[in-house]
């Protein structure tokens, strides 16, 4: 039996917490096969991101053509490209790739540290935007790409009609930094679909986005709806969060792998 296949496009945490070492942790986790295009290398650990080096585009494009042609895929996730180059190029080539891909548009690090260039947002608005199948934001990357700001559950509506009017075709606006519950909405801009968990009282947050994204791919390799898939990835985000634990000075990471040992 063959296992589905994932393919993450993203930068490399060298702290192993987020970037394409939590994808593959996940996508193992989640019992789907994992594979990688390594758009940057940080110099990252709990308590920031040191230094950011991109890769050349050609080089983004000969990893993804090498998987892709040879092996090929059941759904694409992408996460931090750096740069308009590199936004542009990524949204080509899963434009022309017969599987769902989910984006998240990073933006900056769990530390605060910038992993976009301001000039790349305009990219991801009209190239990468609308060749996503989910797209993930956060509020913050809301407010980055569509000017709107959240302060309540109420704003979460108009937050996700901003960014559907980019073009993915379901948006999942993540709650996480407003008070209360951990709220999510899910939409396609007719449906809605309200997700809800208690909020851990939990600091190892570190890699949260990366990993529900990757959650969500690995249930639409294996065949899941975009609303089964997300809500399985919360599901597994929420005890991975539960699991966090303490690494280095700051943030430390999500538990990955929280289901081998519960």
């Amino acid at each position: 039996m063959s296992l589905p296949r994932v393919l993450t496009v993203a930068g490399s945490d060298s702290g192993g917490g987020a970037g394409i070492q939590a994808d593959l942790k996940t996508m193992l986790a989640l019992g789907v096969h994992g594979m990688s295009v390594i758009t940057a290398v940080t110099a990252q650990n709990s308590v920031g991101v040191q230094g950011a080096w991109e890769l050349p585009a050609e080089a983004v494009r000969a990893q993804y053509r090498s998987v892709v042609d040879d092996i090929g895929v059941q759904a694409v996730k992408t996460g931090m490209l750096a740069s308009a180059e590199l936004v542009e190029t990524v949204a080509d080539l899963i434009s022309g790739t017969d599987a769902p891909a989910v984006v998240d548009p990073v933006g900056v690090s769990k530390h605060g540290d910038p992993l976009l260039a301001a000039t790349a947002l305009d990219s991801v608005r009209t190239k990468l935007l609308p060749a996503a199948t989910v797209a993930t934001p956060n509020l913050d990357e809301v407010a980055q790409l569509t000017g709107v700001r959240v302060e309540s559950e109420d704003d979460l509506r108009r937050a996700a009609a901003a960014v559907l009017a980019h073009g993915p075709r379901w948006v999942l606006i993540k709650g996480g930094h407003l008070a209360g519950d951990a709220v999510d909405l899910l939409t396609d801009g007719s449906a809605e679909h309200w997700l809800r968990a208690p909020r851990h009282d939990n600091r190892h947050t570190h890699g949260t986005g990366c990993t529900l994204a990757s959650a969500i791919a690995s249930g639409l390799a294996k065949g899941l709806s975009v609303p089964e898939a997300v809500t399985e990835a919360k599901e597994y985000v929420t005890g991975a969060i539960a699991r966090g634990f303490a690494l280095g000075a700051g943030i430390g990471p999500v538990d990955h792998g929280w289901r081998f040992r519960s």
